[in-house]
């Protein structure tokens, strides 16, 4: 019986660890030094003087003066790249290793993970770096603080956000306004209370709020909270009775492996685990996968060892990127490689939210209906994502849920079914239309045409390099004591 040809053909692949001898600065890296999430920690690369150490001979000047351009007028992340993570780019795991200078350049620009991990100048618009409306905070969590770092946004569950720091430093950061370090472009907003004051605040908040049954704990990445820490605010967690869902955020279940299966960590999330489950409660680790080339061997162990100590589930929550994973044949890749094997189930991806100079890795909500059409029916449904709009104000939802879409100027119109925590007296919230744009450049000519005459366009970018580093000092002022 001849097989009918399919838009995309399913093929089951091995995972595969990237040789990281390959590159002249691990050439003498053991395997003992591989599995250690402190070796991990201490080579993480911070600066460009510690990426060419590194790569030797591999990568041509012009991708360093590349990201050194990015890193002083655009970044609004620091760099910091695990191992790990570095070791997926260029991985020559089904190809020959490209060689060094002008072919592994060109073929180190085009890497899915570099794209986000290490982003750089030739990569971001020109034309609008920026959306006239991207904001640091683009969702508004911090305006629905209801303690420091707890925020209450939708009505049965909230967003602890425990530390502003991660193993690893996306470019495409949505938190870019609390996490990592400040950069010339984005002064960062710092936690007033010690952890231990934020951390009761937020329990007392949750005993005393019994319609919160979901607390997500995040930050930053929870890996990067000494482990007994993390343990006694989780334990401390399911003391309260009405919380039903935990769930541990943690990109580092994919950029830093090594943290998720080292034995103290293991037995402290069986720890946990074995209390949640006494207690009918589902403790869960989200983690953060854009591309297939990042699913290892590594990040498999990672995955089973939480499986085994206990865990209900690993979910992914990936982002929608251009030059990341903006085709269907990418995202099905990545979804096989995770639910394959790794044993993580794929769950949302996000549109990329609207903070500054993110323009480059933004789709349309068009594209996004789009891949979201073209996944349907090659997964079984509990691990079919949902991709999803973060509509500032609303909360996810899924991007065929939008009321109205003007494709020309790319407006597209939501409404809510919920109040968030700071809209208790607004009689009309559940009413309201909230508005999400499209990144300009990929509207027809017509909708172009029509920002460039209705916003001043060099006033529009003045304005909004002066909005990333000043717009939080309002804010930071109120939260002094």
């Amino acid at each position: 019986m001849t097989l009918v040809s399919q838009p995309y053909v399913y093929a089951r692949r091995p995972l595969v660890e990237p040789d990281w001898t390959r590159l002249p600065g691990w050439a003498h890296v053991t395997q003992a030094d591989w599995d250690s999430a402190q070796w991990q920690r201490v080579n993480c690369v911070r600066n460009i003087k510690q990426l060419r150490a590194l790569m030797g001979d591999l990568l041509d000047d012009r991708f360093y003066d590349d990201l050194a351009r990015d890193q002083a007028e655009r970044a609004t992340m620091s760099m910091l790249v695990p191992p790990q993570m570095l070791n997926t780019m260029v991985p020559a795991t089904e190809s020959a290793m490209p060689s060094a200078g002008h072919d592994f350049t060109e073929a180190f620009y085009a890497d899915p993970v570099r794209h986000y991990m290490l982003p750089v100048f030739s990569d971001r618009r020109t034309d609008w770096p920026s959306h006239p409306h991207a904001s640091r905070d683009s969702l508004h969590e911090h305006d629905m603080w209801v303690a420091e770092g707890l925020t209450h946004r939708y009505p049965t569950k909230v967003l602890a956000e425990l530390l502003p720091t991660c193993p690893q430093y996306c470019g495409h950061c949505t938190r870019m306004d609390l996490v990592g370090n400040s950069t010339p472009q984005v002064a960062k907003l710092k936690f007033d209370l010690k952890p231990v004051e934020r951390y009761a605040a937020m329990l007392e908040y949750l005993r005393a709020t019994p319609v919160v049954r979901d607390v997500v704990v995040s930050g930053g990445d929870v890996a990067n909270m000494p482990w007994k820490n993390l343990e006694s605010f989780v334990d401390q967690l399911l003391d309260i009775d009405n919380i039903r869902d935990i769930r541990l955020a943690t990109k580092a279940l994919m950029a830093l492996p090594q943290h998720w299966f080292a034995d103290d960590v293991v037995e402290g999330v069986a720890r946990v685990s074995a209390k949640a489950r006494a207690r009918g409660v589902s403790l869960a680790i989200h983690t953060h996968v854009n591309n297939a080339q990042s699913v290892t061997p590594s990040v498999a162990r990672a995955s089973g060892a939480m499986l085994e100590a206990g865990v209900r589930d690993v979910r992914n929550q990936g982002v929608l990127m251009r030059g990341v994973n903006d085709s269907t044949e990418q995202l099905l890749d990545l979804c096989f490689a995770l639910a394959d094997g790794a044993s993580i189930t794929p769950y949302y991806f996000y549109m990329c939210d609207m903070i500054p100079f993110a323009e480059h890795w933004r789709l349309s909500l068009a594209e996004a209906q789009h891949l979201q059409h073209s996944m349907m029916g090659y997964l079984p449904g509990f691990s079919t994502p949902r991709i999803v709009c973060d509509v500032p104000f609303v909360g996810k939802r899924w991007v065929h849920q939008v009321e109205e879409y003007d494709t020309v100027r790319g407006i597209s119109y939501w409404r809510k079914n919920y109040r968030t925590s700071i809209e208790g007296d607004d009689t009309e919230a559940l009413s309201r239309e909230y508005v999400y744009y499209d990144p300009i450049y990929t509207l027809p000519e017509e909708g172009q045409q029509w920002w460039h005459g209705s916003v001043d366009h060099e006033t529009v970018m003045v304005e909004a390099t002066h909005r990333a580093a000043t717009s939080r000092a309002a804010a930071e002022s109120q939260l002094v004591p």
